[in-house]
């Protein structure tokens, strides 16, 4: 794993179906004889209509937003207000009009947004944060992350963050991906780094968190990740992550 060290100069650092058909049955000779518009209906693809393109020029992934058919999702917003105000987040209350005309309410979570920090050794261990989640009545295992300080930028803030959980400083720092921590009821987005060359200064965490920090074989977080025995979003997504550029990198 301690190739992956290179990857920096590879990342930017950024702020951030089976078809059927109706057939007659011919009982004397035991065959299935279906009509011939209903043959050249199974013959195709599911969803593939007489004008769709061929195969190979349908893309295989279309990203959210950017199919045309998918305008008639959209939900519309007729009023809004905010439900209850936290520390931490909001929580606002929407009528929207549903594609079929009718309407409906929606609680949505604003959340300011966070980061999070896969801290990698050059002896290819990740640091782990080990702390007490209240919502789940339990300590979990999680790679460093925090939430963004108001007008503070993703990059700064998981520098930030990685010192004061960890105590280690990345020589490197590179933008992974960002992922929506629970798009059902939150517009809350989690912005992923890599930190490479690492050294310690020591830890300074918040006055009310209490962490302890261990340093994991990549390996062993991935397997854990695979047996599902981590529960934390983000720490399954940077693991996986870390896993799929090491192979990618050993493939070149």
């Amino acid at each position: 794993m301690a190739e992956l060290d290179q990857t920096d100069e590879r990342l930017e650092t950024s702020e951030p179906e089976a078809c059927s058909c109706s057939a007659d049955v011919d009982v004397e000779d035991d065959s299935c004889v279906a009509e011939e518009a209903d043959a050249d209906a199974c013959a195709r693809e599911p969803y593939e209509t007489a004008d769709s393109p061929e195969p190979e020029e349908t893309p295989s992934l279309i990203l959210g937003d950017e199919a045309e058919h998918d305008a008639d999702l959209h939900e519309e917003v007729i009023s809004s207000d905010i439900a209850w105000r936290g520390k931490i987040f909001d929580v606002e209350r929407l009528e929207v009009r549903l594609p079929n005309g009718r309407t409906s309410l929606r609680d949505v979570v604003r959340h300011r947004g966070a980061v999070a920090i896969v801290a990698l050794t050059e002896t290819g261990k990740i640091a782990l944060v080990r702390q007490y989640r209240t919502s789940l009545d339990c300590v979990t295992v999680e790679i460093p992350a925090g939430k963004l300080d108001p007008g503070e930028e993703p990059l700064e803030c998981a520098k930030r963050e990685l010192k004061e959980e960890t105590g280690f400083v990345a020589g490197r720092i590179a933008y992974l991906t960002t992922i929506a921590s629970s798009c059902g009821f939150s517009d809350e987005l989690i912005h992923i780094y890599l930190a490479t060359q690492l050294s310690f200064e020591g830890a300074k965490p918040d006055e009310d968190e209490f962490l302890n920090v261990d340093l994991v074989p990549v390996n062993e977080l991935v397997d854990a990740v695979l047996d599902g025995k981590i529960e934390d979003s983000k720490t399954v997504v940077g693991a996986l992550a870390c896993e799929v550029m090491a192979h990618r990198l050993a493939e070149e």
